[in-house]
This record gives C-alpha cells, structure tokens and sequence, in this order.
C-alpha cells in the first residue's frame, strides 16, 4: 500500500504587508492615499504607533482599505493590545464595503471563533464573497470547506471547482489539493495523469507536499511508468526540503536499486533543486 500523500492545510490570516499598490488605488483621494501611505511606510517601519494614528481617522471616516488595516492590527497586536473583537469590528466594517480581504479574515476569524461566535457556516458566507472576487486563499479555504463539509454539504465537485480556480491563479496548495481529487476520484473522473500534472506544479513552487507526492506517484507508476530513479530523485528532494517521511521512503527505495541508478538519481536531484526545478529528471 502507498503511504499517505497530503495533509490538509488551511491557509493562515493574511499579513499587513500585503496591502501595497493595489489598495492604494482603491482610496477615494490623492490626500486619503497620502495619508493611508504614510501610515503603511510606518507599518513597514515597524512604527506601528504612527500607522494607528494615521489610519483610524481614515476607517473611521469610512474608509474600506483602512478599516481593513486596523482589522490587521488589532487582529495581530500591531500597536494595540491583540483584541479580536475590536478586529472583528474593523474587519466586519470593510467586508461590508466588499473588500475581499476583509471578507476572507472575517471568513477565518468565524472558522475559527476569534472574536465572533465560531459559526462554520457564517465562515463559508464571507469565503464565498470573497473567493467571487478572485481571492485565492478564499477559493482554497472554500474548496477546503466543500471537501470537509464544515458549514456546507460535503460536495466534491464543488471542492473540485473551487480548488481549480485557486490553483488555475498558481495556489499551490490548491494545486495539491486538486491533484488529491483526481487520484482519489473525488468531484472528479480518477485520472492519475491529472494529478501528477498538479503535483508538478505545485512541486515547481517548491512545495515539499507535492514533492513527495511525485516520489510517490513514481514509485507505485500512478499515471507514470514505474521509475524508483525518479521517486528516489523526488524523495531525496522533498527530504532536503525539510519532509518528514520524504527521507525514509528515499531509503526504503535505495535498498532496492543498484548503485549507478542511485547515483544517478542523486545527481539528478540536484540538478533539479539547483535548476529552480526546472530541469528535474531525464
């Protein structure tokens, strides 16, 4: 039997420096985007004191992107007292304005009962309203939900659909999860081709997950010939990378072939790691 590919990781909430260019173009102003600016190069500074005082006239004029940063702040203790309540409150004010980062904090703060009443169903509510708006870390979290059933039906197609289009945006994560569906057969016809081809990209981001999982799929020729030099390459790869079984499916593998072979795959292992994964095998 093939040892266990994936676990299942819900992405973690969003930090402060993901802010940046493209909410500075949402501001309504040249003087509201200078002062949010000035307020986000304290942030990066490190001075988030400053950030605070810059910011809460802005959210509590109204303003989406700002009442969004303070949700950041008080959700993280940024300058404040850690307060999820008051992170709900800010979080809650800009997700209502359809900022989709917002919508996808509120979403994890209700998956997880920080400062809100833990509610998986209300968590899928602002997922969905986010994951609409191209979200990817929404659409992930959605698939999750669906493939789970944590405040929706379980429904693998919908997983499927959700997942693919975070992964279609290059979420690797995504990209595991979908390559799971298809070799389970879950939402999907089983097509263990599909899958290796999701792996591979998430194994290009250097995903240690999916770099196992190739190892894996070589081994047992699950949509590939039968290859141990190139599980062994994967193996070794995902190890190095930090996987904790990786390594000893490596050198499960290696009692079974000959010394050219296994050079032959040490040697093509780091061709691949020093390639950026982009010449990794024959």
């Amino acid at each position: 039997m093939a040892p266990p590919m994936t676990k299942h990781i819900t992405k973690p909430i969003r930090a402060i420096h993901f802010l940046v260019l493209a909410f500075l173009m949402t501001l309504s102003s040249p003087i509201v985007a200078q002062d949010f600016q000035k307020g986000l190069a304290a942030a990066d500074a490190g001075d988030y004191a400053t950030a605070l005082q810059e910011w809460t006239p802005l959210a509590e004029a109204g303003n989406a992107t700002a009442q969004y940063s303070l949700g950041i702040m008080y959700l993280q203790g940024l300058g404040v007292l850690q307060d999820y309540k008051e992170a709900a409150k800010w979080s809650r004010l800009a997700a209502d304005q359809g900022n989709a980062s917002a919508q996808y904090n509120l979403g994890l703060m209700y998956n997880n009962g920080d400062g809100v009443p833990q509610d998986n169903a209300e968590a899928v509510k602002w997922y969905r309203l986010a994951a609409e708006q191209g979200d990817t870390d929404a659409q992930y979290n959605l698939g999750n939900s669906y493939r789970e059933g944590k405040g929706v039906p379980q429904d693998y197609k919908e997983a499927v659909k959700w997942y693919l289009l975070a992964a279609e945006q290059g979420d690797a994560m995504a990209q595991i999860n979908l390559g799971n569906r298809y070799r389970k057969g879950e939402g999907v016809p089983q097509d263990y081709k599909e899958a290796m081809k999701w792996y591979r990209l998430a194994a290009k981001q250097g995903r240690v997950v999916a770099q196992n999982n190739l190892g894996i799929m070589y081994e047992y020729g699950y949509g590939v010939l039968q290859d141990n030099t190139m599980a062994h390459m994967w193996y070794n790869i995902a190890s190095a990378n930090g996987h904790e079984k990786a390594g000893g499916y490596r050198d499960e593998l290696a009692g079974l072939m000959p010394p050219e072979d296994m050079s032959k795959a040490q040697a093509m292992a780091r061709e691949c790691i020093n390639s950026g994964y982009t010449k990794c095998g024959y």
